[in-house]
C-alpha cells in the first residue's frame, strides 16, 4: 500500500483549508474569464452582486478549467487550444457562454484558486466534517493501525487495518481486515467506505469495492437569490448528515466483521487455484487492454509477476495491488487498489481469457 502522510499532517492540513476555502453560488452571469499573458487563466466574480468575502478574481486549476469546458459544452481540447493559441478567442467564448447560460454555480475556492465549477445542487461533505466523524469510529476499532492516510488535489483518504480479523489465504500468508473511506470536495467521486483487505507479507491494499456505502453529492438547488453556499447548513441537512454518519458507523463494523471479511478473502483464494497456463506477457497485455493501463504500469505489473514467481490468477492480483506502491500519483495507486479487487470478482470465463493468453 502507498503510504501517505501522517495523521497528524493531514489534520493539520485539514484545519489550515478551513480558513483558507470560499464558497460562492452565483448565476453564471456575474463570473467572467480572462487569460493572462502567460496563459494562466483567471475568473473574476462580479464584486457588486456577490459576498464580498469571495468576490474579487482567482487562479483556475486544471481540475476546474476541465470543468468549466465541461460545463459550457466547449471541447476540453479545443479549450486548452485556444487558450495556449488564441486566449482572447478563448475569452470571447467563455465570458460569452458564462452570459448567455442561467445556470448557477457553485465555485469552490482554496489558496486563492478556483478549484472547482459545480452545479448548485452540489451537496458538501466537507472533508474536515468527515474526519471530525469518522475518526473517532476507526480509531474504536481493535488495535486500528491507520496505514495510509492522504489528501491530495481531488480527494481524501482514510485506510484503517484492524490485527482483530485475518485470514490465511496461503501458508504463512496472512491478510487482514481493513476499510478505506475516500471523500471528494471537487466532484470527482462519491463519499465512499469501502472493506481493505491488507497482504502482510508484503503490505499490499486490495479494495473491495462490491461491498461498499456510497453517497453522493447532490442535494437541493439553491434560491434564486446570490448567497453563499453557508445556507446549506440548517436543520435539515444537518440531521441527515448525522443519519449518514450513523450508516457510516454500521458499515465500517460490518466491513471489518469476520462475515464480510471471510467471504472477500475466500474470493482472493480461490484465484490461487487458477493457473496462468498462457504467455505471462499476454496475460498482462490482456488486462492493461481490459483496464487501460498504460505501458509503464503493464511492464510495472509484468515485472511484479515474474519478479514474485506466482504464475496463477492470485500472483497476478497481488502484482497489480503491489505495484501500486511504485506509483508516484496517490490517486492512481489508489486505483491498482481497487483494481485488485475488481479482479477477485472476475467471472471464471474472463479469467480463462486471461490465464490462457498467448
Amino acid at each position: 500500500m502507498k503510504t501517505g502522510r501522517t495523521l497528524v499532517d493531514l489534520a493539520g492540513e485539514l484545519e489550515r483549508q478551513m480558513s483558507s476555502k470560499r464558497d460562492l453560488v452565483v448565476p453564471s452571469s456575474l463570473l467572467q474569464c480572462r487569460t493572462d499573458e502567460g496563459g494562466a487563466l483567471k475568473m473574476l466574480v462580479d464584486v457588486r452582486s456577490a459576498d464580498t468575502a469571495v468576490a474579487g478574481e482567482y487562479g483556475v486549476t486544471d481540475l476546474a478549467r476541465r470543468q468549466l469546458a465541461d460545463k459550457l459544452k466547449i471541447p476540453f481540447a479545443y479549450f486548452e487550444r485556444m487558450r495556449g493559441e488564441q486566449p482572447e478567442l478563448l475569452d470571447r467564448n467563455v465570458n460569452t457562454w458564462l452570459q448567455s447560460d442561467g445556470d448557477r454555480r457553485m465555485i469552490r475556492t482554496l489558496d486563492g484558486q478556483v478549484r472547482a465549477v459545480l452545479s448548485d445542487r452540489y451537496r458538501r461533505l466537507d472533508n474536515f466534517d468527515l474526519a471530525e466523524n469518522v475518526l473517532p469510529i476507526l480509531q474504536r476499532l481493535e488495535g486500528a493501525r491507520f496505514e495510509s492516510v492522504e489528501l491530495t488535489d481531488t480527494k481524501m483518504y482514510l485506510k484503517v487495518v484492524t490485527p482483530r480479523v485475518n485470514f490465511e489465504v496461503a501458508p504463512g500468508d496472512i491478510v487482514q481486515a481493513g476499510i478505506v473511506i475516500t471523500n471528494s470536495e471537487v466532484g470527482c467521486g462519491t463519499l465512499s467506505v469501502q472493506p481493505l483487505v491488507f497482504r502482510l507479507v508484503c503490505r499490499n491494499g486490495l479494495i473491495a469495492s462490491d461491498h461498499a456505502l456510497r453517497k453522493t453529492h447532490v442535494g437541493r438547488a439553491l434560491g434564486a437569490e446570490t448567497e453563499s453556499v453557508n445556507v446549506y447548513r440548517d436543520d435539515t441537512l444537518a440531521a441527515d448528515d448525522r443519519a449518514f454518519f450513523l450508516k457510516v458507523r454500521d458499515v465500517v463494523e460490518a466491513a471489518v466483521s469476520e462475515t464480510t471479511f471471510r467471504q472477500i478473502a475466500l474470493k482472493m483464494q480461490k484465484t490461487r487455484e487458477i493457473p496462468l497456463t498462457g504467455d505471462p506477457v499476454k496475460a498482462v497485455e490482456v488486462l492493461a487492454n481490459r483496464y487501460t493501463l498504460n505501458d509503464t504500469e503493464r511492464a510495472g505489473v509484468l515485472r511484479h509477476l515474474i519478479v514474485e514467481g506466482d504464475l496463477t490468477a492470485y500472483g497476478l492480483v497481488n502484482a497489480v495491488t503491489h505495484y501500486s506502491q511504485e506509483v508516484a500519483d496517490y490517486d492512481r495507486a489508489t486505483d491498482f487498489e481497487a483494481l485488485g479487487g475488481k479482479l477477485i470478482e472476475l467471472p471464471a470465463s474472463d479469467w480463462r481469457e486471461v490465464a490462457t493468453a498467448g
